[in-house]
């Protein structure tokens, strides 16, 4: 038996780690956690300074006694799980359970799955750190007092299978503040007025009126337009467009020429810095931004990658460093590598070293940022090894990385100022940008969530211009626009607003989101945008009514810095527990028990059997209508919008032939409705039905041939997974054939579905 025991937590990694160490090392893989305060009961102790109870969890029971008869054997046990607060906790409940002292167990840690990285490690060990378990801890139970003690109000008052939750309901209550944002908005008009001046034979470009008597106009009807237009133009004729999103929109336009003269011309350099290399949130955020990517996925992906065991120079070893930090150091080691590699694939001149400072007051600084393990491992190189997913990560990493460590790029800012010949009290201007110096960004450029505004014009380039030089205006035109109302969340801005309020921890955030979708209350709205269900609002109303204090933003955050105490040694983590429990949630738990009304959704209708009002219930099927008089009255119901959908299926598809025998008949489950046979369960035959969106997503495909596997000629069809869907052979997956839908055609089908909104907005118009 080997000497030395390593136990690390993932089952990928410790075969890479193994090949690292010496022969009498053996590594070992604890399957994450082993045990966990058990699932039907509260298993706190509040009268005994919150004392948990854990258990071991039924799946690793064969686990934990193989440990045991390997620690058993060994001369020593190295506890070698990741360097955070829930791992570091993971080997704490290692030792307890193997029967290791804690306070002399050697624990190991590293951030990058390299030998230098893991010799280093093992050469230089500390013990567990007692104050990181009790953060962890204090974390724990804190949400399981919330989850387990809050959510039996919420079935008792509101409905059953409700649950809440300190992070993930403040998560869902942003969201329902942004849909009523949306709700209660009123958009407000403006106008942009624009010409295209021309100089010499070809050079073309815009301008915008601006000033009026040196004054910023700001024009918001129709009649200030034609007021302004009438100083400038004899005739002025008037359209009607429609913008990108199918809306109709008033266009005053004239074809007349107009003089223009360049009164000032200014041009000046700007600097643009590179961004600092990713930490947890930001890498969450750029991968949804530039891919898609749910920040789960994003995750997913980034640790595949810092387990990597592709063979590379004779050893296996991790692509990038640990990807759950909220640090932006990098070491001075790979400070120096970025230097030889942007002089070798750049000028000389791109390169510049910099540091970066961490904003956040609670970040663990001896982490570095998120970097490729080695960065002459170029993007190229692993084309062929790493699946698109992971190519696409490895590149945004090592180019952020890359990008960090080069010089700002320049950019010079042309601005003209014009004023019409026939009113010298009005202004126009005309910006344009080139980059002169490109720097950073000729590697790489961060994208934001704000969409460009529709209808701004670029200019291609903009010529030499004397001052006092007269151009003429040709093509006016004055756009009517209105404000658009505040975008709803993506996964993206989400990540991005929770760590503006402090709200959670970076690596909370994908558990957060996904959590709050798999509970139903919000849904992913046009595969992108996070809306609330109805549900969430009532519970949002109802929380915040009677949880006041757990539902503030600066309480949650308060919360988390005393986290950050307890793992700092600044506060035990009973005092910390006790002071939440008595000083908030059981008084809010004793008031909302006692005072509390159940909260009733009235139809505001009569039961058509006994005259009582009708209510809405839910059930895990969905809302339903019945009688308040309950269970004196049997009355029972759908709403209108889910009967009228009802009635539509079964226009669609009823008594057609069941390919299988008999007609096809609609059904209604436990969660949706489907198609079987009218001859059911004779003719064990059922199809799910297809909403209008996966029918057209279909067609398309059709269309460009990808229903049929190239390579085997086998048949394909779409299939779906809990987030996302893709294309499969039909027997899935009994033959392994699986693969991603295209980009081009997600984005084909939008085009299709806004073609089809524009056409039924135009025939309600008509």
């Amino acid at each position: 038996m080997a000497k030395n025991l390593v136990i690390v937590e993932s089952p990928a990694k410790w075969k890479t780690i193994e090949k690292f160490l010496w022969p009498d090392y053996k590594v070992v893989a604890s399957m994450w956690h082993i045990r966990d305060l058990p699932v039907k009961s509260l298993w706190i102790d509040i009268d005994n300074n919150f004392a948990p109870e854990y258990e071991i969890n039924d799946d690793k029971k064969k686990t934990v006694t193989s440990l045991k008869k390997l620690a058993k054997s060994a001369n020593q046990v190295l506890i070698a799980t990741d360097e955070d607060r829930e791992w570091e906790a993971i080997g704490w409940h290692l030792c307890n359970i193997l029967d290791l002292d804690p306070i002399n167990t050697k624990r190991i840690v590293f951030h990058e799955i390299t030998k230098k990285a893991i010799i280093t490690a093992v050469e230089s060990p500390r013990t567990i750190d007692m104050w990181l378990v009790d953060a962890q801890q204090a974390r724990r139970l804190l949400d399981r007092l919330v989850w387990y003690k809050v959510s039996p109000v919420l079935w008792k008052k509101i409905r059953k299978w409700l649950s809440a939750w300190r992070v993930q309901s403040v998560a869902v209550k942003l969201i329902v503040e942004k849909e009523r944002e949306i709700q209660d908005f009123k958009p407000v008009e403006s106008w942009k007025i624009s010409i295209e001046l021309t100089h010499g034979w070809k050079s073309k470009f815009k301008t915008q009126l601006s000033k009026i008597n040196w004054k910023v106009k700001k024009i918001t009807s129709k009649e200030e337009v034609e007021k302004i237009l009438a100083t400038l133009f004899d005739n002025i004729s008037t359209d009607l467009k429609t913008s990108k999103n199918k809306k109709w929109y008033t266009v005053l336009s004239s074809d007349q020429i107009l003089d223009f003269k360049l009164v000032d011309s200014i041009k000046k350099d700007s600097k643009r810095s590179p961004w600092a290399p990713f930490t947890t949130s930001t890498l969450q955020q750029e991968g949804a931004r530039k891919f898609g990517f749910w920040v789960k996925q994003t995750m997913m992906i980034a640790q595949k990658l810092y387990e990597w065991m592709d063979v590379w120079n004779g050893e296996r070893e991790g692509l990038i460093t640990y990807m759950r930090t909220d640090s932006v150091n990098l070491s001075d080691l790979a400070k120096s590598d970025a230097k030889k590699v942007i002089e070798s694939n750049f000028w000389k001149e791109y390169h510049n070293g910099r540091d970066f400072k961490t904003k956040s007051a609670w970040a663990q600084e001896a982490h570095e940022a998120i970097r490729p393990t080695d960065l002459t491992r170029t993007p190229e190189s692993l084309a062929g090894v790493l699946d698109p997913t992971q190519l696409k990560l490895y590149t945004l990493i090592w180019k952020r990385t890359l990008a960090s460590q080069m010089k700002d790029a320049i950019v010079e800012v042309t601005t003209f100022t014009f004023s019409p010949e026939k009113a010298d009290n009005q202004t126009w201007i005309t910006k344009w940008e080139v980059i002169k110096f490109d720097g950073f960004m000729t590697l790489y450029i961060e994208w934001t969530d704000d969409e460009a505004e529709e209808g701004d014009d670029e200019n291609a380039t903009l010529p030499h211009i004397e001052i006092w030089e007269i151009l003429p205006g040709k093509n006016l035109e004055a756009n009517q626009w209105f404000s658009r109302p505040p975008a709803r969340f993506t996964e993206a801005s989400l990540v991005k607003k929770l760590e503006w309020e402090g709200i959670g921890r970076p690596s909370t955030y994908a558990p957060t989101i996904s959590t709050i979708i798999d509970r139903g209350y919000v849904e992913k709205f046009d595969r992108k945008y996070l809306k609330p269900t109805d549900i969430a609002f009532t519970v949002t109303d109802f929380l915040e009514q009677y949880f006041s204090k757990m539902m503030e933003y600066k309480f949650t955050k308060d919360v988390e810095e005393d986290f950050d105490k307890v793992a700092a040694g600044d506060q035990p983590y009973p005092i910390m527990l006790k002071n939440f429990w008595e000083w908030s949630l059981k008084k809010d738990l004793e008031n909302a028990w006692e005072n509390a009304e159940k909260v009733i959704e009235k139809v505001w209708k009569e039961c058509p059997t006994c005259g009582q009002d009708l209510i809405y219930r839910h059930s895990k099927a969905g809302k339903f209508i019945w009688c308040s008089w309950y269970p004196d009255c049997n009355f029972i119901d759908q709403p209108k919008e889910e009967k009228d959908a009802m009635d539509a299926l079964k226009e669609k598809y009823e008594w057609k032939p069941c390919p299988e025998g008999g007609t096809i008949i609609v059904k209604t489950g436990r969660y949706w409705p489907f198609l079987t046979s009218s001859e059911y369960p004779k003719v064990k035959w059922i199809w799910k039905i297809k909403d209008e969106k996966e029918e057209l997503l279909e067609e398309i495909l059709k269309e460009k041939w990808l229903l049929i596997d190239q390579e085997s000629w086998e048949e394909l069809v779409v299939k779906n997974s809990r987030r996302w869907q893709f294309l499969a052979a039909k027997n899935y997956p009994a033959v392994k054939i699986a693969k991603n839908i295209p980009k081009d055609i997600w984005e084909e089908l939008n085009r299709r579905i806004d073609e089809k909104a524009a056409e039924e907005s135009v025939g309600e118009d008509e």
